[in-house]
């Protein structure tokens, strides 16, 4: 396919690319939907990062999974597998897997096979299996997995039949199937991989994806568009939008202009001071669903002096939370008093947890032996639904420390760079956040707080405790909600004490959109599907 030019309208762009001489006004032009998103995707295969990005490019629209979220409900609901048993141990899944489901047909891969036990083989031993021949084929691992000891979890996947698999756990573990239903725990086609290996060309397997979902990935241009088709054959309901098309816009105004111009129907994370402008024009609207995220500080506890609590303790009773809510979340979000947001089951308030107190602050300081002290903040380059803007957040802890003495130099790099830094572990301390991938409360805790999650470089704090990470396996271990929830209050209990993140702000999830559109579908837990989303054809004038 030609790259068309990028400010070129989607219904002129779709008119020229059938190479026909008939007028416009005499076809029946395809059906559009352009989304103006943030950034570069890492990767096609969402098992390779814990990127929202990449995951909003990928896991809702060319991928399927074997169970899903219903965020209605609460509930894991079927997919790929239309239902499962849990023997009474608790040790083996089992799964039935649906039949007559087409993996997608591209240029370069025509499969030979529906869906089948083989892939989710596939799809799980690259992860869990060092010596599979797909494992090293990523460069980047697969943290998701890595942080939460998925290969420690696993002791086998059986083939019990062509449409019958069974997962053989280490111990009961009851975020099992609700981290199954996370966006990274996507299938892949096994096919598709040998045929890759059998080219030479294993790194093609993420990078020109095939799928199950109901878009077909066609082109990517770096910093400019991703284009999809619908999946003619897709399992479920076709898509109501024959076209999707990702305009990759890192600049929050620049998103904002091109909704309020056509040149986008849907436009993400847009920063809470745009809302009065939305809500100005007739057509367009804000849509918003309580998130399940959270914003916080990271120490690295790893060096000197963020190893003694009393420091850490220090810097978070002096940050005024109240004022990051006013002056960055503009009414956007609500106030952290732990890691859990208030949807989780296991929610409490913990009111009492960590208090602004700048004289408590100083004493601490003076405790611990400390006259003089000036530390580094990194924040990030770009908004999150977790934080919208790190670098304002960063300028108000700058203010709050100057009051204890404290000095504070605001670090940040070009996204890319700003990750791979992250991954050298020379900083001081992070702005950084958590978007929940599940409803296991667990979720917040494992993938980025546990010794596991050190090892694989999610979590932040580099803090690794062997009480804390007893607490967590014993809230897994167990099904009882109640009793589960008592655990998880312990967790955040210690967390405060120790405090080796302090978070300060769960976020709504905001989307800005013209009001034509129908059924973009956000989800809690990150994530934006397309599936259903439509717009009449008379009113399109969207791009590229």
């Amino acid at each position: 396919m030609k790259v068309l030019q990028k400010r070129l309208p989607l219904g002129l762009a779709l008119c020229i690319s059938t190479l026909q001489l008939l007028g416009c006004d005499q076809q029946k032009l395809p059906s559009g939907i352009v989304y103006c998103s943030e950034g570069n995707p890492e990767s096609f295969n969402p098992q390779l990062v814990t990127s929202g990005t990449t995951v909003d490019a990928t896991s809702q629209q060319i991928y399927d999974g074997l169970v899903n979220y219903n965020a209605a409900s609460g509930v894991v609901e079927p997919a790929l597998a239309t239902r499962w048993n849990i023997s009474d141990d608790g040790l083996t899944y089992t799964f039935d897997l649906r039949t007559n489901v087409n993996f997608h047909h591209s240029d370069n891969f025509t499969p030979s096979r529906q869906f089948n036990a083989d892939d989710v083989l596939f799809s799980f031993n690259r992860i869990i299996d060092e010596g599979h021949p797909y494992h090293f084929v990523s460069k980047t691992g697969y943290p998701f997995f890595q942080s939460i000891g998925f290969s420690q979890l696993i002791d086998d996947i059986e083939k019990v039949s062509d449409h019958q698999v069974a997962f053989h756990l280490s111990r009961p573990d009851a975020s099992f199937l609700a981290n199954l239903a996370t966006g990274f725990a996507v299938i892949l086609s096994a096919e598709y991989a040998q045929q890759l290996s059998q080219q030479d060309q294993q790194d093609e397997l993420d990078r020109l994806a095939i799928g199950t979902g109901p878009f077909k990935l066609v082109q990517y241009v770096k910093n400019d568009f991703i284009r999809y088709h619908r999946n003619e054959h897709y399992w479920q309901a076709q898509p109501d939008a024959e076209r999707l098309v990702f305009d990759i816009t890192p600049k929050s105004t620049s998103r904002l202009a091109k909704l309020i111009t056509g040149d986008c129907n849907v436009s993400a994370l847009p920063k809470a001071g745009e809302i009065p402008v939305i809500l100005d024009k007739e057509a367009l609207e804000v849509d918003s669903l309580p998130g399940f995220n959270v914003a916080f500080w990271a120490f690295n506890t790893e060096r000197i002096p963020f190893n003694d609590v009393r420091v850490r303790r220090a810097l978070a009773h002096a940050v005024d939370r109240e004022n990051i809510l006013r002056a960055v979340y503009q009414k956007t979000a609500v106030a952290a008093t732990g890691m859990l947001p208030p949807p989780s089951w296991a929610y409490n308030a913990n009111d009492s947890m960590i208090d602004y107190n700048p004289q408590k602050a100083k004493d601490l300081l003076a405790q611990a032996g400390i006259t003089e002290l000036s530390i580094d903040i990194w924040a990030m380059p770009v908004a999150r639904i977790y934080n919208p803007n790190a670098h304002k957040t960063a300028e108000l802890i700058q203010a709050d420390l100057a009051n204890i003495n404290v000095k504070a130099n605001i670090v940040s790099y070009d996204w890319s760079v700003f990750n791979q830094k992250l991954s050298s572990r020379s900083y001081d301390s992070v702005l950084i956040g958590w978007n929940a991938d599940n409803s296991d409360p667990d979720n917040f805790f494992t993938p980025i707080l546990s010794c596991k999650s050190v090892e694989y470089n999610s979590n932040r704090s580099r803090w690794c405790d062997s009480q804390f990470d007893a607490l967590l396996q014993q809230a897994k271990s167990i099904t009882d909600k109640p009793q589960r929830t008592a655990l998880y209050q312990q967790a955040e209990l210690y967390l405060a004490e120790q405090v080796p993140v302090l978070p300060f702000a769960h976020a709504t999830r905001l989307v800005f959109k013209q009001k034509k559109v129908n059924n973009s579908k956000l989800t809690p837990f990150g994530g934006i599907s397309f599936n259903h989303s439509s717009q009449k054809p008379a009113d399109m004038s969207t791009q590229p």
